[in-house]
């Protein structure tokens, strides 16, 4: 008996859903349950062929666990490796490179020292840094937000330098982006389960949490959703995650990939409805008994997406041409209210 297991937090409706889905589904020899466990040694299995794992971001304890139950021929849903690995920055790069629109994004150092360094950990960086000219390439307004992790936490809407230097300097520790505003004409969420199967629904950013699926727009032509299907895809399979949500804000037509490192995405059938959350449900359930069937112990099950399969032989990326900043600021640099705190 081949056992699907789901690993869990907080959520009170798509665990419970997911597991009488697949086993409503009878599939011989294939059962779901909870992920229940009391042990974990080095190099010893957990009786699971399939884990989707919803939590791992949140207790390192589980995230060490579900590599260990990789290692040992789980087939993991994300692969805890890479996800690991991943932030947004880097996502960006990526979509830049095989042509996903995206909006201007710049890094930023944290404002105070990491614990456990000094100023002279950071001496090759660059003081102070070329303000003006990372202004004059994202632009204002702009939005500032930490480069790992989710939820709308530290998230800043920024309308000039100076409310940039007032906000920067309450980020504490935190690594933030610095990223272009793109006012949308209209806005999707899009999950994506296995790399190849989309859910593009319309949403609105800007509302209350829970009435954020209630957007109020007519349907979206063909031709856009087409071509969002398409980047989903895309950004999904270079980045190797099995179950994730992509967001884009279309401008002029365009849209452009906002978020799409979501890899315990929301799927409470009170936020994202009857129908999307049927859909993520049995989604979810078909595609674990897919990879459980296919799931073979003591052998590596886990999705790599594109990149890292380029990186190992060698193939380079689909490049884009994308829009470099500026080699000089082009007005008098600003100066910042402070320095990088120092301690």
């Amino acid at each position: 008996m081949k056992k699907i297991g789901i690993l869990f937090g907080q959520e009170n409706t798509f665990p419970q859903a997911f597991v009488e889905a697949v086993k409503n589904k009878n599939e011989k020899g294939i059962t779901a349950e909870f992920v229940s466990i009391n042990k974990v040694a080095q190099a010893e299995p957990l009786d699971y062929a399939v884990i989707i794992d919803r939590i791992s971001q949140d207790v390192p304890f589980y995230r060490a666990a579900l590599k260990n139950a990789a290692i040992c021929g789980t087939a993991v849903i994300n692969n805890p490796f890479w996800w690991s690995a991943d932030e947004k920055f880097f996502n960006n790069a990526l979509a830049v490179k095989i042509g996903v629109p995206v909006p201007k994004t710049v890094i930023l150092p944290s404002k105070e020292l990491p614990d456990d360094t000094s100023d002279l950990s950071f001496r090759n960086l660059a003081y102070p840094l070329d303000w003006q000219g990372i202004f004059d390439y994202v632009g204002f307004p702009a939005y500032m937000k930490p480069f790992d992790g989710g939820g709308w936490k530290e998230v800043y809407k920024l309308h000039d330098a100076d409310d940039f230097f007032d906000k920067y300097d309450q980020t504490k520790q935190y690594v933030m982006m610095l990223q272009e505003e793109v006012v949308f004409d209209d806005y999707f969420r899009c999950y994506c389960i296995g790399g190849k199967h989309v859910r593009i629904m319309q949403y609105e950013p800007r509302n209350p949490h829970h009435l954020r699926y209630e957007h109020g727009k007519a349907p979206a032509a063909k031709k856009l959703l087409d071509q969002v299907s398409k980047y989903v895809i895309q950004l999904n399979q270079y980045l190797g995650y099995d179950f994730n949500t992509v967001e884009f804000a279309v401008r002029n037509g365009i849209p452009y990939a906002i978020d799409f490192c979501n890899p315990a995405p929301d799927a409470d059938v009170n936020s994202v409805g009857q129908a999307n959350f049927d859909w993520v449900v049995e989604t979810a359930a078909s595609y674990a008994i897919e990879r459980a069937k296919a799931q073979k112990p003591d052998r590596d099950n886990l999705t790599w997406g594109q990149f890292i399969k380029s990186a190992v032989s060698a193939t380079p990326l689909v490049a884009a041409a994308p829009k470099k900043m500026p080699a000089k600021a082009s007005a008098k640099e600003v100066k910042p209210k402070k320095a990088i705190t120092k301690k």
